[in-house]
């Protein structure tokens, strides 16, 4: 009532509500209330600060304090075609900066990064914690998967809210996010917060909100956080699924991967090694983050990391040793012109008809399908030119999957600018907003 009215939540109330519904003493149809309340009245940022460490003390949280240096995790939230923790953990931890990753696995369009590192042969995130950090103190890199009872408040109250339609809302979102990279014990945290069509946050006035949040929170509980906000209007590089990302992510560890992917990477990393204390601004980190690609010590690490983990590095030498679809058949244009849009949400949708991603937690992922992309937004195309390849193990998948690129792609005659990547940078200082023209402050 308290809340359905616009009054401001005490800390012990918070407290009390996030406990009493994770020991299950309060039921959900009164949970459901005040969800609903907290999404048309809102919550202020102490509120917001408060939830959120209310869910990280709901369950376990990881201790890294035995692993030497300070631990840089990053948080993407979510887009299509997001390979970047499977080049930006090698690239970072090759610099010196210890990555101590706790993953999910994908529920959507893709696997998550857990599903994609077990394209490698005998690939493992089953270990003991003292492994773990034996692993990141030996080699500065481990993934791990996440323990069941991380942020347990959080799984339940996400459940709920996903069936009440209470998910859209800053301060859940952020607290949701927040308690489960707090919980995994990082020391700063480094965030990608997508826009576009391809992203949770379709606009980018609510992305730049949503990373403040973010960032406020982090911040407020002493770890220090930025947040960086990209675009997702399109697949990020070209390949879509499990094993295609795997070797798209290789080959942008020996310099030859797509251009924007390759840009993100070095933008996140370079706030990675600024925060971890490897380098004393973006760009000297970002001339490291370079030299580690063009030597090859990122892919060492990448094998390194794989070894260590039960996995057959020989993969890394000649991904040719992935498993491959049956069925590998070229999406043509219709028309000829320039791409104006791809819409990232239908390529992800096509990719999971597939059997790249998951619809239910219980639906077993194909590893070896996807969608691998030749054009994206401002190239030209001729007619009956190639935009994309379907990999598939069925031909009425196959079909199916073809038609929905197809009507993912936007051609037009008149020329179209290139998509600005990097949209801007949120931190404790505030928000710097960046525009390719450089017309807009």
């Amino acid at each position: 009532m308290k809340k359905r009215d616009g009054e401001e939540l005490t800390t012990e109330e918070i407290n009390y509500f996030i406990e009493g519904y994770t020991e299950e003493k309060i039921p959900d149809y009164q949970v459901s209330a005040l969800m609903m309340a907290i999404y048309f009245k809102k919550m202020n940022k102490r509120e917001t600060a408060d939830l959120t460490k209310a869910m990280v003390n709901s369950g376990e949280t990881v201790d890294l304090s035995e692993i030497k240096g300070i631990k840089v995790d990053k948080h993407s939230t979510g887009g299509v075609g997001d390979t970047t923790t499977l080049i930006l953990g090698p690239i970072v931890a090759a610099a010196g900066v210890p990555v101590a990753k706790m993953s999910g696995r994908g529920l959507g369009h893709t696997g998550g990064t857990i599903d994609k590192l077990e394209s490698f042969k005998g690939f493992s995130v089953d270990m003991t914690i003292k492994k773990f950090i034996e692993n990141v103190n030996n080699i500065k890199i481990a993934i791990g998967g996440q323990t069941a009872n991380l942020a347990p408040a959080d799984k339940k109250l996400y459940s709920l809210r996903d069936v009440t339609a209470t998910v859209d809302n800053i301060s859940l979102i952020a607290g949701s996010i927040m308690s489960k990279k707090i919980a995994s014990g990082a020391d700063a945290i480094v965030l990608d917060v997508k826009t576009g069509s391809g992203a949770f946050m379709k606009e980018e006035a609510s992305a730049f909100e949503l990373a403040k949040e973010m960032v406020d929170i982090g911040n407020n509980v002493g770890r220090n956080t930025i947040a960086v906000i990209t675009d997702m209007d399109q697949p990020l590089g070209y390949a879509v699924g499990n094993a295609l990302e795997v070797k798209e992510a290789i080959d942008t560890l020996k310099g030859e991967g797509p251009k924007d992917l390759t840009e993100l990477c070095l933008t996140l990393g370079s706030h990675m090694l600024v925060l971890g204390g490897r380098a004393k601004n973006p760009e000297e980190a970002r001339e490291i983050l370079e030299d580690i690609i063009k030597f090859g010590k990122g892919i060492e690490k990448l094998k390194e990391l794989v070894s260590a983990q039960g996995g057959d590095p020989s993969f890394v030498d000649d991904t040719a040793l992935f498993e491959g679809a049956d069925i590998v058949k070229s999406v043509t244009a219709k028309g000829e012109g320039f791409i104006k849009g791809i819409k990232a949400d239908d390529i992800g949708k096509a990719a999971l008809v597939l059997g790249a991603g998951r619809e239910t937690k219980e639906s077993k992922i194909d590893l070896s399908v996807g969608i691998v992309l030749h054009k994206k937004i401002g190239d030209f195309v001729k007619s009956g030119e190639a935009i994309a390849t379907i990999h598939a193990n069925d031909g009425e998948k196959e079909r199916l999957a073809t038609e929905m690129v197809l009507n993912a792609y936007q051609i037009t005659s008149e020329k179209v600018k290139p998509r600005t990547l990097i949209k801007g940078i949120v931190t404790k200082e505030g928000i710097k907003k960046f525009y390719k023209n450089n017309d807009r402050d």
